[in-house]
């Protein structure tokens, strides 16, 4: 009974929020962007990167921004292996760098540790340019399919709200 309620109360209408007046073609492509612009690999860019994805495309905004949360701990995950692809593309000697020396650097000299990672940064982000946008269109095409298929099961429409009154009897 316990489980009935939080569902009612609280995965009902969050579900409805992201979903209301969208097609489901739009729900993939909101978690698409969502999932891939969640990755981008400078700090503090991400939240108005979906936004601005959000207008353009006319997306579900809440569904894009929930979703970047969701996938902070892969942009944890992902900065690293963008950061030592962007060096091996630009030709840039990986430097010796583990997180103790950063924030040694940092407390030193701040004004070379913002140019080190700055530029170490742009490189990762010149990296997530020539993934990103394919990225956006392959989760897409994975995405939309099982969006649809959850539409004609009735998981995003509300029409588990009759199964549930059922259930509650």
């Amino acid at each position: 009974m316990g489980l009935v309620l939080v569902r009612k109360r609280l995965v009902d209408p969050v579900v409805r929020l992201l979903t209301q007046g969208i097609t489901a073609e739009k729900i993939a492509l909101s978690l698409a962007f969502g999932i891939v612009l969640g990755v981008f690999p400078m700090l503090g860019t991400t939240a108005v990167l979906c936004l601005i994805a959000a207008v353009l495309f006319r997306l579900n905004l809440p569904a894009v921004q929930l979703v970047n949360i969701l996938v902070y701990p892969l942009w944890f995950a992902l900065l690293v292996p963008f950061i030592r692809v962007g060096e091996r593309l630009f030709g840039v000697v990986p430097p010796a760098m583990t997180a103790s020396k950063v924030l040694a650097l940092t407390q030193e000299d701040l004004l070379h540790s913002i140019g080190v990672l700055w530029l170490t940064e742009l490189r990762a982000a010149a990296v997530w340019m020539l993934l990103g946008p394919p990225m956006i269109i392959v989760l897409y095409l994975m995405l939309a399919p099982i969006v649809r298929r959850l539409e004609r099961l009735h998981v995003l429409t509300g029409a588990h709200d009759s199964v549930q009154s059922v259930e509650e009897s």
